[in-house]
């Protein structure tokens, strides 16, 4: 993790739902410039709709999220798009569009948002793609790439603006072990090297324990964060019965 210990997300009395229905309430937590922080907890707790929260695809019933002293909730405008390109997301499925090949895939942001002329987003694109290890994959098509590469060319397109957050939804669900591991030491390369902040949602133990400098559990009957530290740390001496039960896959 990085030395520098700014907050560069801060979530604020976060209540979340889907109308008379809590899912979140009164979430409060903090993600340090630099870290791999990890949301995890059982199935149904709110792991995937607190990061929608987060990355603006959803309004909260309340409260807010900064980022970069910037709530994300009320920005409007070109407050809103100054936010969003400091983020990247990459879905559990990779939503990579599947008429389009890698490159174009990852050209899209730039000239969304960019003036680049065509052969300096190519180049660009290049870049990105030898970060995750597809240099030679630019002009496969997505149902050419098996589902680790599908994953980290997701990510290779989450990185194509350069963000400060990078927001990976279960990146290793539907992984082999093996694949999996490789995507967990892909992430710690990319810490390491581009000096980011990782906001990752996953249930996987030897991920969690792999990446995480800092984790949340969010806990389904409370609706509320039940723990957060260090992964070994709550491992070995949370006071939360449940929490030591997860971490050491107690039945």
């Amino acid at each position: 993790m990085s030395t520098e210990t700014k907050p560069v997300i801060r979530v604020k009395d976060l209540t979340i739902g889907y109308g008379d229905n809590i899912v979140l309430r009164n979430v409060d937590f903090e993600i340090l410039t630099g870290e791999i922080f990890t949301i995890l907890g059982g199935s149904g707790c709110g792991k995937s709709t607190l990061l929608k929260h987060m990355i603006g695809l959803m309004q909260p019933l309340g409260g807010s999220v900064l980022i970069d002293g910037t709530d994300i909730v009320t920005a409007r405008g070109s407050d809103r798009l100054g936010i969003l390109r400091k983020i990247g997301i990459a879905y559990q499925n990779g939503a990579l569009f599947g008429s389009m090949n890698l490159m174009e895939n990852l050209c899209l942001a730039l000239e969304e948002f960019t003036d680049l002329p065509k052969d300096a987003m190519e180049m660009i694109a290049r870049m990105k793609l030898k970060s995750v290890g597809l240099e030679g994959a630019a002009y496969k098509m997505p149902a050419e790439l098996s589902g680790g590469m599908r994953k980290r060319a997701a990510i290779a397109r989450a990185l194509s603006l350069d963000p400060k957050v990078l927001f990976l939804d279960e990146p290793s669900a539907g992984l082999d072990p093996i694949t999996s591991a490789q995507l967990d030491e892909l992430i710690l390369k990319l810490s390491h090297s581009l000096k980011i902040t990782f906001v990752i949602v996953t249930h996987e133990l030897s991920s969690i324990f792999t990446v995480a400098d800092r984790v949340v559990m969010l806990d389904k009957e409370t609706k509320t964060i039940i723990a957060t530290g260090k992964p070994a740390e709550l491992r070995d001496h949370s006071d939360n019965p449940w929490v030591r039960q997860f971490f050491n896959r107690q039945a």
